[in-house]
């Protein structure tokens, strides 16, 4: 795994550049605005383990974090996808100080950490933190049920797409640096799956893969591909989260 280092100071990373902290009235950002420290995400980079204490909340800024289960056996599947909408960590303001999920750098970035003492603390006072929080929180379970049914009854192609989707989602651009094998350990598929559905894909103009980078050529048509499951997740969080923050001119 990666190792997380702290970012040094750049203009081009802020906090508010994360969608929950932006949404924050000022007076409740203002109370974790002097704990937030900077921080890079290099693909990869573990941001916390299965069953161990975790010590902070982490908000991306422009990187993805994916929370995988894994098994025994190593066989690992993903259950949601968090980037600048929200944060990982949530165990930590929802009584637990653990989880038994891996959260792991799925697309390199930057985000802001955040102890957890001082999240709980503020978490506590209720007013719009603990909302704002729980809003998130019953849209990541929406994310994790649907991915659930989705990895259960839709095909590899839909599977796929609806995991393109989601990350383009959360991304600046429609490019996203990932192997087929990172994708069909993501899905818990075979590779041998993920390359062929991603090979109708870029057949169909949908899509360009070349030396572990896919761009999305025409995301109308990788929509038209997906199962509902894409939409019902969007929805819940147009309907939970506010409005993306448009910078002030």
């Amino acid at each position: 795994m990666g190792t997380m280092r702290k970012a040094p100071a750049s203009a081009s990373a802020r906090p508010k550049d994360n969608h929950l902290l932006a949404a924050l009235p000022e007076a409740a950002y203002e109370k974790l605005a002097a704990s937030l420290e900077p921080v890079t995400l290099p693909l990869g980079l573990s941001v916390y383990e299965p069953g161990a204490a975790q010590e902070h909340v982490w908000f991306p800024t422009d990187g993805i974090v994916s929370l995988l289960y894994v098994l025994a056996d190593g066989a690992s599947a993903e259950i949601a996808v968090t980037g600048n909408e929200g944060l990982v960590g949530i165990s930590l303001f929802m009584g637990g100080e653990s989880t038994p999920s891996r959260a792991v750098v799925q697309s390199a970035g930057h985000g802001f950490r955040l102890r957890a003492s001082v999240l709980r603390k503020e978490f506590e006072r209720g007013g719009a933190l603990q909302h704002l929080l729980l809003r998130f929180t019953q849209a990541l379970i929406t994310q994790m049920t649907q991915t659930a049914v989705c990895n259960r009854h839709h095909s590899v192609d839909q599977q796929l797409c609806r995991w393109l989707l989601l990350s383009i989602d959360r991304l600046p651009d429609n490019q996203l640096s990932m192997t087929q094998e990172l994708i069909a350990n993501m899905l818990g598929v075979r590779r041998e799956g993920v390359t062929e559905a991603a090979g109708k894909l870029q057949a169909d103009g949908l899509i360009e893969y070349s030396r572990g980078r896919i761009t999305v050529l025409d995301r109308a048509g990788v929509e038209a591909r997906v199962c509902e499951c894409y939409s019902v997740v969007k929805k819940e969080y147009d309907r939970l989260l506010p409005p993306v923050p448009q910078p002030v001119a």
